[in-house]
């Protein structure tokens, strides 16, 4: 198990093929359909191919990318969160997503709080990026809570304008 950073209650670790059904089961949960989109991932293949297109790849190529976000307690999947290299973007992006189950209990500020600080002091990140849509309350009021600021809006090449966040590194000096 490739354990990128661990927290009091979570642990976040590098996806592997096994991941592939917990990969069908998040990308079909309602918020990541209403939030972030159908990817048209509905099966282990269909997900097996998206781990080794995205994640994997991104290790690869990056060192980093969206990890799986399990309870320290059991290790059962729970989300992802990570870094991704967008293109349309000036600085790494923070990605998460939760199953619905485990919404409301503080998991999500916890892990992109340690992921972001990871990103600052093991990757020497000057700045963080997030994108969401403007319905996205949740997404927004966390993302403010961490100290990220609206920074307009950007096309990301879909039919909706996205907020875009910026949180510096400087921020917590």
């Amino acid at each position: 198990m490739a354990v990128v950073l661990e927290t009091e209650r979570l642990i976040l670790r590098r996806f592997t093929m096994a991941d592939a059904p917990f990969i069908v089961e998040l990308l079909n949960s309602p918020g990541w359909l209403q939030y972030i989109g159908d990817r048209d991932i509905k099966t282990v293949a269909q997900a097996q191919s998206y781990l080794l297109n995205g994640p994997l790849l991104s290790y690869a190529a990056h060192g980093y990318g969206l990890y799986i976000v399990e309870s320290k307690n059991g290790h059962q999947p729970m989300g992802m969160c990570g870094l991704l290299k967008r293109e349309y973007l000036d600085h790494l992006d923070i990605g998460y997503a939760l199953l619905p189950q485990y919404e409301g209990y503080g998991y999500a500020q916890e892990i992109v709080a340690a992921t972001m600080q990871h990103a600052f002091t093991e990757l020497k990140v000057e700045a963080l990026a997030a994108i969401t849509m403007v319905e996205n309350t949740k997404s927004i009021r966390l993302l403010c809570k961490l100290g990220f600021v609206q920074n307009g809006t950007i096309n990301a090449g879909g039919d909706k304008e996205l907020l875009l966040f910026i949180r510096s590194a400087q921020t917590d000096k």
